[in-house]
């Protein structure tokens, strides 16, 4: 099997400006960006010198304002060569330029917003064949915060009120950019009460990995299937591959679902976890192994 040889970098949020709850803590986000070495995490891994990082903003609604933020905050980190691809409709996307300056870099960084515009705008794009060819083929890093994460696998959660959440049907699914095969992503984890919108997922399609993302917290996606959490907060990992009972198929919509067995793996910084094998491993051991 061939893997890729790129790295994504998936992160649970505190990023996205795309509401007006979101531009209200504005600032307090993009310190805590930096403040937790997130952004540190994802230049590290850009292994250039003198890189070229591309703000990709297509996903928010207020693209003009929260590109300069990420300029400012990947300049701080010694990244002086970041664009900003300002992309809002397939028309955009199709630009030659964008296609050229995407040849050109060495990262690109999806801001948060709406999933939806992202896998509507990309979705059979020349553009996102590029960027997978990039992706598979060398030292390319994607990166993505809220939105921008959940764009990321091909199974994608594009709606559903956590609230009612345990209920057939409130959960919308949609294919995603296919970054990342097998499982379903989602964002501002704990804070916004999302566990049972993620099992409901795994619950619908066993098969994936449900992956839980809390605010300023991530993972690193290496070989397409070895992940890493960094940052302050949790990961939680769902795994629906041992479920027995499941009624989910045959209950009504707006029932509420039922579920045996599925295995739950909450990681923090350094634990890592294979998609292929599902294994988890704790932080300690892998320092141990690697020293």
């Amino acid at each position: 099997m061939t893997y890729p040889l790129g790295h994504l970098v998936a992160v649970g949020g505190a990023e996205d400006k795309g509401t007006d709850l979101e531009k209200g803590i504005l600032q307090r986000n993009r310190l805590n960006f930096f403040e937790l070495g997130i952004l540190k995490n994802i230049v590290s891994l850009i292994g250039a010198d003198g890189p070229s990082v591309e703000v990709i903003t297509t996903a928010s609604s207020i693209p003009d304002e929260i590109a300069p933020n990420y300029k400012e905050a990947f300049e701080k980190l010694g990244c002086l060569n970041v664009g900003h691809m300002r992309i809002r409709n397939r028309e955009d996307a199709a630009q030659p330029e964008y296609v050229e300056r995407l040849n050109a870099c060495n990262c690109v960084m999806f801001s948060g917003g709406n999933q939806l515009r992202l896998s509507s705008i990309f979705g059979g794009t020349n553009f996102l064949d590029v960027l997978k060819q990039r992706y598979e083929q060398g030292n390319f890093l994607i990166a993505g915060t809220s939105a921008g994460a959940m764009a990321m696998s091909n199974t994608m959660i594009y709606e559903g009120n956590a609230a009612i959440a345990s209920l057939k049907g409130e959960v919308k699914i949609t294919t995603g950019l296919g970054l990342l095969q097998n499982v379903i992503i989602d964002t501002h984890f704990d804070q916004r009460g999302r566990f049972n919108r993620l099992a409901q997922a795994v619950a619908a399609q066993p098969g994936a990995i449900g992956i839980g993302l809390g605010e300023d917290t991530g993972v690193i996606v290496s070989l397409g299937h070895e992940l890493k959490a960094i940052g302050s907060g949790s990961v939680v990992i769902i795994d629906g591959r041992h479920i027995e009972y499941n009624n989910i198929a045959d209950i009504d919509f707006g029932m509420p679902i039922s579920v045996e067995n599925i295995i739950v793996h909450i990681m923090s910084k350094g634990d890592t976890y294979n998609l292929e094998t599902r294994k988890f491993i704790g932080a300690e051991i892998v320092m141990h192994h690697s020293s």
